[in-house]
């Protein structure tokens, strides 16, 4: 996968991986992908619901070792 920017927020808790991963999806350009890594375990439903409500695609995430993966295209 193509990835255009990584975001690494491993260590910070809610909401600052939705805070930073907001500000980071502002930077890219339409149809760019953004990794976004993180260790807060609530980050997965709070980063589905984020990507739905504003209109971007989670393509895919994954767990490994404590750190949640994302992979997002902006909308």
């Amino acid at each position: 996968m193509n990835v255009d920017k990584v975001l690494d927020v491993k260590g910070l808790a809610c909401p600052m991986p939705i805070v930073k991963t907001r500000k980071a999806m502002k930077e890219l350009e339409s149809d760019q992908i953004l990794e976004v890594q993180t260790t807060d375990k609530g980050a997965k439903s709070d980063l589905t619901a984020w990507v739905k409500s504003t209109g971007h695609k989670m393509l895919q995430s994954k767990e490994e070792h404590d750190v949640f993966t994302f992979w997002i295209k902006k909308g």
